[in-house]
């Protein structure tokens, strides 16, 4: 754990005063006087209905018509009830609750039952939820739910009665001035984001707002410059974000051309750095690196945005900004977390895992860290943030980042952020014989133990074979420790993969399930196979394997290891 700097102390109190700031503006914004600056009050007329991209799932009306609602990790029983008379089993559920972001799966049904059963629950929240507060007018959630109706309006609103289309017209009018509003008052990152395509993809599609949408665009450009990295990352540095907010903004962009308007530039530049940023992620079963809040991988929707991509090209082997490097030769691809956390406002969900790297071969993951869990094993979530659940080394029981404990600052973030490492630095190289070789370091050590941890990753031509140093010392000169540090270097291995004992002096096998066989050695420290977990299945928890190099530091200790393709 760690107490706050007097620097970040300073920046907590910047970001307290800004989010009583925004907060003012939102109520003044929403007061009666000041509503007419949003435009119409009522969506009486769309000019246009937006696609959804996301996966439908027809199934999921026969699962409400026997009284189950599944989504948010949890499924709740309802029986002849509603879902809203329900206590919600996890805020995750209650938000996607009145997300209404299930509507397409009812969609996709293309029966009457299930049409009606969408109109009724809509109307049934209109009823309930049209005038209160709490988590249905979230800013994002209001933003997904106007997502939702308006991607699913034909469903909605056609050959309805005229008493059924005001209702949902009007409401949809008063969400968009609510969300007007109260954009600035979303959680900084994704969800102010959110916020914001919400209200852009709504004044595009409802008659009346051209005005609005020509005073919203500037802020949706600014906070799309902001939050998406020159290298195409998200400034969170959790790989998943880009894949969400494409979902939503290829659509947004395909609105723009249909009114006959130019889309702003910042969103057609964010789309172009986005789309091979999430190829450069990708291991080779098409799941992205399980780094910094990234969990389990929908690889449909993964696949759905890169259609939208440039014929594949040849990959950069470092994404600076984003803290990435990749590694490719062969069938086989190496992803390596070379960056420093995000902000402390965008860090809750951030992992520590610098210098921690996946590891697939053909489609098959071998190596892979222990993943986000679902929202819910939130019980989980500790665990899987800590160095020890990622493919890096770990000096004396201790994570290379630490928990930032502040009331206030867990109530503008969400949860506890990390911070630190404060440096790290990153060199990915080919080499003359056709490799390819990684060199970085972080200081993540440094204050409790003066020992920096050096991490050199070499890839061979072929692919098929991976050899690596782990070096701990000081940052300069030479460093003996009044006693002896423990440390452990974690090899996780994907649940599907097998492992086997070495003999004596021999050499550890990993088995693949193509039955491709890789053997593991190292010199330096003691060779295990232990027990591990892995969080990032839609299943929830599953049991694993780890490789584990144990050993004791007294300063400076160098390990080296190997891995090889079994022919």
């Amino acid at each position: 754990m760690a107490s706050l700097t007097f620097s970040e102390q300073t920046r907590l109190a910047r970001l307290a005063t800004d989010r009583v700031r925004r907060a003012a503006v939102a109520r003044l914004l929403s007061s009666r006087l000041l509503r007419w600056r949003f435009g119409a009050p009522v969506a009486d007329e769309l000019l246009i209905v937006p696609q959804d991209l996301r996966t439908a799932d027809p199934s999921f009306a026969d699962e409400i018509a026997i009284g189950q609602f599944g989504f948010g990790g949890a499924v709740a029983y309802i029986g002849d009830g509603s879902p809203f008379d329900l206590k919600p089993p996890s805020k995750e559920w209650e938000r996607e609750l009145h997300g209404f972001g299930w509507l397409r799966h009812l969609m996709a049904a293309e029966t009457e039952e299930a049409r009606d059963q969408a109109i009724d629950l809509v109307l049934e929240w209109i009823r309930r939820h049209g005038s209160r507060g709490g988590v249905a007018w979230e800013p994002p959630v209001i933003g997904r739910r106007l997502i939702s109706w308006l991607s699913n309006a034909s469903m909605l609103l056609d050959d309805v009665d005229q008493a059924t289309y005001d209702k949902i017209a009007d409401s949809l009018g008063d969400q968009m001035i609510r969300l007007s509003a109260t954009w600035r008052d979303a959680p900084a990152g994704y969800p102010r984001l959110l916020s914001l395509i919400a209200l852009v993809l709504a004044d595009l599609c409802v008659a009346g707002h051209d005005r609005h949408l020509r005073e919203i665009e500037d802020d949706f450009a600014a906070e799309l410059e902001a939050q998406i990295l020159p290298d195409g990352g998200h400034i969170s540095r959790n790989p998943g974000i880009p894949v969400e907010l494409l979902l939503d903004l290829l659509p947004l962009r395909q609105c723009f051309a249909v009114r006959d308007r130019a889309a702003p530039k910042a969103l057609s530049d964010a789309i172009q750095r986005m789309l091979p940023f999430i190829r450069f992620v990708r291991l080779g079963d098409g799941s992205l690196g399980r780094f910094n809040g990234m969990g389990s991988p929908n690889l449909d929707l993964i696949a759905t945005v890169l259609a939208y991509a440039d014929p594949p090209v040849s990959l950069p082997s470092h994404a600076p900004n984003s803290g990435y490097a990749r590694l490719a030769r062969g069938e086989t691809i190496i992803l390596a977390d070379v960056g420093s956390p995000p902000p402390l406002e965008l860090a809750g969900q951030a992992h520590a895992g610098c210098l921690s790297f996946e590891m697939s071969s053909g489609k098959y993951p071998l190596f892979v860290n222990c993943g986000a869990p679902g929202p819910a094993d939130h019980d989980w979530r500790a665990a899987s943030r800590a160095t020890a659940s990622h493919n890096t080394l770990c000096l004396g029981g201790k994570s290379s980042s630490r928990l930032v404990l502040n009331d206030l600052l867990e109530t503008i973030v969400g949860s506890p952020p990390i911070r630190f490492p404060a440096h790290v630095w990153a060199r990915v190289q080919d080499l003359p014989d056709g490799g390819i070789a990684l060199k970085a370091h972080h200081d993540g050590y440094r204050r409790q133990f003066g020992i920096i941890h050096r991490r050199q990753l070499t890839l061979d031509v072929s692919g098929g074979k991976l050899t690596g140093v782990d070096k701990l010392g000081p940052p300069r000169g030479q460093l003996r420790l009044s006693m002896d540090v423990p440390f452990a270097i974690h090899f996780h291995l994907h649940p599907d993969v097998a492992c086997t004992e070495a003999p004596k002096g021999g050499r550890t096998e990993v088995v693949l399930p193509n039955n491709e066989r890789w053997a593991f050695s190292a010199k330096g420290a003691h060779v295990s196979i232990e027990d591990s977990f892995y969080c990032a299945d839609l299943s929830g928890p599953r049991r694993s394997l780890q490789i584990v190099l144990r050993g004791a530091c007294y300063g400076e200790n160098e390990v080296t290891w190997e891995l090889e393709r079994r022919t």
